[in-house]
């Protein structure tokens, strides 16, 4: 009788979930809700487990979370799940106290076309369209409501991303594919791109590469940026994370980012500090850039005068889960700017200007930047300047400088962490492998006599 209760038990709840969410998936009127629930799954296997997790939903006073606040419910989720499971097949969910100083600083506006070309659970567009939000009327939005489009490459991802832009309201059209190939015909031109594409190689390779890709490669990072420059319409603005590799790889790496210069205005790069995603040995960097506008005389050419850059990396704490990156919470009013305990310093010094043309200079010497190591006999960057300045995060190097002294390198930097550790001064990697080796045999060796130890004492 206790087993055929069970058995009912498991039929009413599991059958009644999975028929559905079925019917979401094929039945419903909204074709967003459709492509959410499309051929859905069930972690569960059994009733019981369904029916504790109904009754401790049921417990949650829903009346008083309030529409809006749903999609911040599962935007709050989305960071848990990203910061328990880490993140696999090249993604990297960016924290939430990057994206929003990003916005804050990119500052999306109405009647905009904002892009992700690598979209991921959707946290930039979400947080582009709060910022609009919390600065126009609800009768302004209305009137000249912003478009949302963005790319991406993974099913579930996508679900998860259109879930988060549904809940939080927004008009977002997201593709179901790879922007490096020919499923970025859907895109427009857009008026603000941010993105933080995915690390590693062109996954797989079978698809070819767009053929309006002006530099073919493998980089998957280095096609990305392109795709983001070519694709901002004339005057547009960008922000876009990337990898070091990106500012100092040779070759093609070269001619991409002689092309952003020439193109567009890359006015700013932030240098991050290491261990904010969750490859912890990846250095990245966000740029900052505006496409050149018919106004503009060096549209095609030139159109880089100078690059100004922050270094948040050098001496900065090690970030990661017990120790996180900025401040969630922080948002998107007036006093909000600034405000934020890592990122705010930079947000003051970048300016309220989006296109990055507010009055600047340099010097900002925040999180002990004045007792930080300087070698000016080392350096470029330090040649022929004052000394104080020298020990500045924030620091402006012309087109010119990048040209003659750097190649077009935009791997810059003139100060030097406490940790690091000059390669000049390393053995030839053969020594290294062998004391590697030796000190593995010694700790296997080690290892033995405890086990032989401990097996004599039973």
């Amino acid at each position: 009788m206790v087993r055929q209760k069970c058995s009912g038990i498991r039929r009413s709840y599991l059958g009644f979930y999975q028929e559905m969410l079925t019917h979401l998936g094929a039945n419903v009127e909204n074709e967003v809700i459709r492509a959410i629930y499309a051929f859905p799954t069930t972690v569960f296997s059994h009733s019981e487990n369904l029916k504790a997790v109904i009754d401790g939903i049921s417990k949650i006073e829903w009346h008083q979370v309030g529409k809006d606040g749903f999609g911040d419910l599962y935007s709050g989720l989305i960071d848990k799940s990203a910061q328990d499971t880490r993140s696999g097949a090249g993604q990297y969910f960016t924290p939430r106290s990057l994206v929003n100083t990003i916005v804050r600083l990119i500052q999306p506006s109405l009647g905009e076309l904002i892009q992700d070309p690598a979209i991921g659970s959707g946290g930039f567009l979400v947080s582009a369209d709060s910022f609009i939000r919390n600065k126009y009327s609800h009768k302004e939005y209305q009137t000249n409501p912003p478009k949302y489009q963005g790319v991406e490459i993974e099913k579930n991802t996508r679900r998860i991303c259109l879930m988060n832009t549904f809940l939080h309201r927004l008009d977002a059209n997201i593709i179901y594919g790879d922007a490096l190939t020919d499923d970025a015909a859907e895109l427009d031109k857009a008026d603000v791109i941010v993105a933080n594409p995915p690390f590693g190689n062109k996954a797989g390779g079978q698809r070819p590469l767009r053929s309006d890709i002006p530099f073919p490669n493998t980089n998957k990072q280095l096609a990305f940026l392109q795709h983001i420059y070519l694709g901002l319409r004339a005057g547009g603005r960008a922000a876009v994370v990337l990898p070091d590799n990106v500012l100092f790889e040779s070759g093609v790496g070269t001619d991409v980012r002689r092309d952003l210069m020439n193109k567009c205005n890359l006015h700013t790069i932030l240098r991050l500090p290491t261990g904010i995603f969750y490859a912890h040995g990846v250095k990245t960097n966000v740029l900052f850039f505006t496409k050149g506008t018919a106004k503009n005389k060096y549209q095609q050419e030139n159109c880089t005068e100078n690059v100004w850059v922050y270094d948040l990396r050098t001496n900065m704490p090690s970030f990661g889960k017990r120790t996180p990156f900025g401040d969630a919470d922080i948002g998107f009013a007036p006093q909000d700017f600034g405000t934020d305990p890592h990122l705010g310093a930079f947000e003051k010094v970048y300016g309220d200007n989006p296109e990055g043309t507010s009055k600047r200079t340099e010097g900002e010497y925040s999180f002990g930047a004045q007792e930080i190591e300087v070698r000016k006999d080392i350096m470029q960057e330090n040649q022929d300047i004052d000394e104080r300045l020298s020990h500045s995060r924030w620091r402006c190097f012309s087109r010119k400088w990048i040209t003659d002294i750097k190649g077009d390198s935009l791997d810059i930097s003139w100060l030097i962490d406490k940790d690091s550790v000059d390669a000049a001064n390393l053995p030839e990697p053969d020594v290294l492998a062998r004391e590697a080796k030796e000190e593995l045999e010694t700790a296997l060796n080690e290892l033995d006599w405890l086990l032989a130890a401990l097996e004599g004492a039973n």
